[in-house]
């Protein structure tokens, strides 16, 4: 599995799709529904379908990833005795008639390789579990926890499928050392593919990766930190691994008794079940979950923004929520993230926060300006900031990003109002935000890819006059206000942050 699957959000039908050549006969026993068995080394079976049917000369398919998602089969041909395909998020097919069965290899453009062989099947195996009625919509009671802006570190940008207890132990040993617990972070998140099944009384049990949950907890809790873990309303997880469905409670309790503080609970295979006008129950049911634990618990909605998750989020006791698919360690995903938040502003407070996804910060596929655009950004949106990248072995500049103290105050100001747009021109936003103390913070932020001249007046920005201090947030210095102004040279994809009192 190459856990590109988490990008698969919406269904694709299949397509069909020209071979190169003549379809030989062996092509042709690739007909009807086969499930693919993915067997991982630390104890999970992954289940898979590829859904084929022969023509004279095309193959119609599509893949049904996780139990989850239907992508169509692209680019089919022939290559020997063996039909080769991709789906359009980076998984390589090569299937080949084994006498009954199909032998399937998957490379990934990521990097892996799985094989498989692949039985025929009903198609009535490929249905979801039968339906859960959802409960009746009510309020549920605010838990009273991350009045800031949750804080630390999440596996999934970085590590995916290849974190482990050794990663999650070392990762707090670094949170503290480097300087970032100091800085406020305070979370340690393990995402999908810690789940094993379930024992013989239905409860979750993590699969090899992590022995001793607990043990894990006790340890992260003994470094002064939190830690956090992952779970779907859907019979699997985006990763394919077991979900909490029919399960919440004892999911719930479990969670409590292992010392889980933190819990990001991942759409993914519910949407097979019910449709997006029940999310909110669904939630709630998690939520309500939850807060019976005895344990108190943040509580992470990843829905991606569907149904208006801000306008409900807080009532199924939800502290922050995506508003946005899956960030990637790039200029325009990130920029395309992070800049058309502005109309959610109303929706962020103590308590409950817009959440435009995790930090890439450290992972390389961004410039240092690219970077501290991204953390000035996500630290004027109020935005929870969760590391993303490998703390054990973090550059010198990208420690100095994510622990500039001065930034964090911005996102951590305790007033919890998001930042606004007030102009756009030529490439360059300023954005605005009003904090705890009467001051302003202000983002000047060129999208552009070379420098540009430009700045702001104070009453742009709300001021009727100068104000007394103008601090230069990534500098580390004071700047010297001009009288109807500032203005100043900001770098290609680059930001001035300032804070105003």
């Amino acid at each position: 599995m190459g856990f590109l699957g988490r990008l698969l959000r919406f269904s694709a039908v299949g397509l069909a799709l020209a071979l190169a050549g003549p379809v030989s006969a062996r092509a042709a026993e690739l007909n009807g529904i086969w499930r693919m068995d993915i067997h991982k080394a630390f104890g999970v079976t992954l289940q898979n379908y590829l859904i084929l049917k022969q023509g004279p000369t095309s193959i119609e398919g599509s893949v049904l990833v996780n139990s989850s998602y239907k992508a169509r089969i692209q680019g089919a041909h022939m290559d020997g005795q063996d039909v080769v395909f991709h789906i359009e998020w980076g998984w390589n097919f090569r299937v080949r008639p084994d006498g009954q069965n199909l032998h399937v290899v998957i490379t990934y453009d990521g990097g892996g390789r799985d094989e498989a062989i692949a039985v025929p099947v009903a198609e009535s195996e490929m249905n979801p579990p039968a339906r859960i009625e959802p409960p009746a919509v009510r309020d549920v009671t605010y838990n009273g926890l991350a009045r800031t802006p949750p804080m630390g570190w999440n596996s999934w940008n970085h590590f995916a499928e290849r974190v482990d207890d050794a990663v999650v132990r070392q990762t707090a040993d670094a949170m503290v050392s480097s300087g970032m617990a100091a800085a406020g972070y305070l979370y340690i998140n393990i995402d999908d593919t810690w789940e094993g099944g379930r024992d013989s009384k239905g409860n979750i049990v993590p699969n090899r990766k992590f022995p001793d949950m607990k043990a894990l907890a006790d340890y992260v809790h003994s470094k002064g930190l939190r830690l956090g873990i992952y779970s779907s309303p859907g019979p699997v997880t985006c990763g394919g691994y077991e979900g909490s469905y029919g399960h919440e409670e004892q999911d719930a309790r479990t969670y409590a008794g292992w010392g889980i503080d933190y819990l990001k609970y991942d759409w993914c295979s519910a949407g097979r079940i019910y449709p997006t006008t029940e999310l909110r129950a669904i939630y709630q049911k998690m939520g309500e979950a939850l807060q019976s634990s005895g344990r108190p618990m943040v509580l992470s909605l990843c829905e991606y923004g569907m149904v208006d998750v801000w306008t409900w989020g807080p009532k199924v006791g939800g502290n922050l929520w995506r508003t946005t698919g899956d960030i990637s360690d790039n200029w325009k995903s990130m920029s395309d993230i992070g800049f058309n938040q502005g109309r959610l502003a109303p929706y962020a407070g103590p308590g409950h926060w817009n959440d435009p996804d995790m930090l890439e910060v450290g992972n390389g596929g961004m410039t240092v300006e690219e970077y501290r655009t991204h953390f000035s950004l996500w630290s004027m949106l109020a935005a929870p900031l969760m590391a993303g990248n490998d703390l054990r072995s973090m550059s010198a500049e990208t420690r100095e990003i994510l622990t500039n103290r001065e930034v964090i105050a911005i996102d951590q100001d305790a007033l919890g109002r998001e930042a606004v747009r007030v102009s756009d021109a030529d490439g360059v936003e300023v954005w605005v935000r009003t904090l705890a103390d009467g001051g302003h913070a202000v983002g000047v932020f060129n999208r552009n890819s070379e420098e540009r001249q430009s700045g702001f007046s104070w009453s742009a920005v709300g001021l009727a006059a100068a104000p007394a201090n103008v601090r230069a947030l990534w500098r580390h210095e004071s700047v010297t206000p001009g009288a109807g102004g500032y203005d100043g040279l900001i770098p290609g994809h680059g930001v001035v942050l300032l804070r105003l009192n």
